[in-house]
């Protein structure tokens, strides 16, 4: 197991903590649910219809390969962002830091050297849960 304290989410707890934080935003002072740190792999965030409406003008559609990472750690505020890596969903999730923001990415190479274990880890966390969901789908073909 990983010793990063980021969680695998589904689509539907996806939407609904967006869902949530729509409705906490009314408040001065939001209180989230489920804060923590997140990701929702093979989507992403996209302000085209062809996806379900999330917030206002956020929508979120399938898209292989895509990573969404979702930061509401500490239970007032919901960030997002998407990411075509799992590792640097990660490393943002970890360090607040994007590769492509000034001076970080040294700082990515030097984490990636760092946490290889755990980004190993975790990867092979995600290709369990879609073994364990491509067995569930066949089952329910037949």
């Amino acid at each position: 197991m990983s010793n990063f304290n980021i969680s695998l989410i589904t689509a539907d707890r996806a939407k609904g903590m967006l869902t949530e934080y729509k409705d906490q935003r009314k408040n001065s002072i939001p209180h989230l649910d489920h804060p923590g740190r997140y990701i929702l792999p093979d989507y992403k965030l996209t302000r085209r219809r062809a996806a379900f409406k999330i917030l206002k003008h956020t929508f979120l559609t399938p898209h292989y390969k895509s990573y969404v990472a979702l930061d509401s750690d500490n239970g007032h505020t919901l960030w997002m962002r998407n990411f075509g890596s799992l590792t640097e969903a990660l490393f943002w999730l970890e360090t607040g830091l994007k590769i492509s923001d000034t001076d970080s990415h040294s700082n990515y190479k030097q984490w990636v050297a760092k946490h290889g274990d755990d980004i190993d880890a975790f990867k092979d966390l995600l290709r369990e849960r879609k073994k364990s969901q491509l067995k569930k789908a066949k089952k329910k073909a037949k």
